[in-house]
């Protein structure tokens, strides 16, 4: 981002300094969603259950991979501390990452990679789209370029699941246990508890979920009437993804995300 000493503070003012913890923070939760999926999305490559598929998840992947790097890089520079995106990638510890419960989840059967895909595009979608007027100028840049990315994933995330729920006995059977298996991880994403900090620090410029809720409802809820799926009902939820605490899986899908780095740090190609 190039900006003038003089209007730095105005145009941008959350980033008119380095070593802002709030912004870092917050840019890092939205990196660490990005990076994560994409990883779970790049292991059906060679894995999905038609060639054109494998295709569409690939360039999926590499999307939000693409906005991973920007707002992990963003998010180093924010920090101040001279860290770089692949620092943050490959360097940090489990319960330093900050991302969704949802997002780090095995992909299972193709069907709960399916909802999963519904539930996060429709949400990024949402987060993107208020994201568009953010105060911050490197964020609403950002958002502009990922909404068209995200909105096509949800697209296809949409006719997967028109697809699985409308289609066979046994479709509509497997996609009905996706859902039910991802929902209980639907409510992390709108509860703004674990960023309250962030959201008080960063007035204009950070999105509060709790107000994405409504519209990503809007959404989701005709494409499961019109996939004749019923909307699940969890008994439990996750929490805690924005303060580090995951799943056990995140921590094993790190070690084989982070090997080469940390086996030959430094390494070029």
């Amino acid at each position: 981002m190039t900006t003038t000493p003089t209007n730095t503070a105005s145009a941008n003012p959350a980033s008119s300094t380095t070593g802002h913890p709030a912004l870092a923070q917050y840019v890092t939760g939205l990196g660490d969603d990005a990076l994560v999926l994409s990883h779970r999305l790049a292991e059906w490559i060679t894995n999905a259950p038609q060639l054109e598929e494998d295709l569409a998840l690939a360039n999926i992947s590499l999307d939000l991979l693409g906005q991973a790097r920007t707002l992990l890089s963003y998010a180093g520079e924010v920090e101040g501390k001279g860290r770089t995106e692949d620092d943050l990638a490959y360097l940090r510890s489990e319960r330093e990452f900050r991302n969704l419960q949802l997002v780090e989840i095995p992909n299972g059967d193709f069907a709960v990679t399916i909802a999963r895909q519904l539930i996060i595009s429709a949400y990024q979608f949402e987060l993107y789209t208020a994201l568009l007027s953010s105060a911050d100028e490197t964020l609403a840049a950002l958002a502009a370029k990922a909404i068209k990315e995200v909105d096509y994933h949800r697209d296809h995330a949409t006719q997967w699941t028109l697809r699985l729920g409308d289609g066979t006995e046994q479709s509509h059977a497997r996609m009905q246990v996706a859902l039910e298996a991802t929902w209980p991880y639907v409510e992390e994403l709108f509860d703004p508890t674990d960023i309250a900090r962030e959201l008080a620090a960063l007035p204009g410029v950070a999105v509060d979920p709790s107000t994405l809720r409504e519209s990503w409802t809007a959404y989701v809820r005709p494409v499961l009437v019109e996939a004749t799926m019923p909307e699940p009902q969890p008994n439990r939820r996750s929490r805690g993804g924005r303060r580090g605490l995951h799943t056990e899986y995140l921590g094993h899908m790190l070690a084989e995300m982070q090997i080469l780095h940390r086996a030959h740090p430094g390494v070029t190609w």
